[in-house]
């Protein structure tokens, strides 16, 4: 319970800034971000509530812990994507091109929001859990070094908008070290924030928490990377 009230709570500051960035509407208040993002988490309740009850995996003999539990999990990815839609299906935070302009740490935000997600719609299934069982260290380590390469494409032949733009005359290693390894390392940072949440290190060695995370590090590190064509 305490691990799913985290998530929920934790979803709140996260919904907040992400409606400034790409919210229902251009805000220019907190106090209107706060608003969205309860708006997002209450359609999220109620679309959660309706999918969870179609597709069976809520019924009559559901105890009431279990449909809350349900209920919270799916919220979190949910409030993400309803607060998305207007930026995937409509005209969003593009219309305006001030409102492109990023800091650095803004750009490090939207790679958490990225990486959360991919990262929110694999970490609880038992595939992750199942491929870091079947890994060996050499896998481990290529499957880095393919994350960081991706990224790195990402970043550098798309660049960022804003202020972090990556430009054709900066060297490759001046946008790794800038952008690609900062995003490798919050994409990290969140899987193993999924997988503790999910309870899924529950158990593990820390060598198979660190094959775990690696793992999932590598579908939040494309999320990450990719966060302003997702985003």
């Amino acid at each position: 319970r305490l691990r799913l009230l985290l998530l929920v709570v934790a979803s709140l500051p996260l919904l907040v800034l992400l409606s400034r960035h790409v919210g229902f509407e251009r805000t220019r208040s907190w106090r209107s971000d706060m608003f969205d993002a309860l708006i997002a988490l209450g359609v999220a309740a109620v679309i959660s509530v309706v999918v969870l009850v179609l597709l069976g995996v809520i019924d009559a003999g559901t105890s009431l812990d279990a449909a809350m539990g349900k209920i919270s999990i799916q919220m979190v990815p949910a409030s993400m994507g309803a607060l998305l839609a207007k930026s995937q299906f409509g005209a969003g935070s593009g219309d305006d091109p001030a409102e492109q302009e990023e800091t650095w740490w803004g750009e490090l935000f939207l790679m958490v929001a990225g990486a959360l997600f991919l990262g929110l719609n694999t970490a609880p299934t038992e595939e992750v859990m199942l491929i870091s069982y079947q890994m060996t260290h050499w896998h481990a380590l290529a499957l880095v070094a393919l994350s960081l390469l991706l990224m790195h494409g990402f970043v550098f032949s798309m660049g960022f908008a804003g202020g972090t733009e990556v430009s054709a005359e900066e060297p490759w290693w001046s946008a790794f070290i800038r952008m690609t390894l900062p995003g490798f390392v919050i994409a990290l940072a969140v899987s193993f924030g999924l997988l503790w949440l999910f309870a899924r290190t529950d158990g593990l060695s820390f060598d198979g928490t660190v094959m775990a995370t690696i793992v999932l590090a590598f579908p939040c590190a494309i999320g990450a990377a990719a966060a302003r064509l997702i985003l």
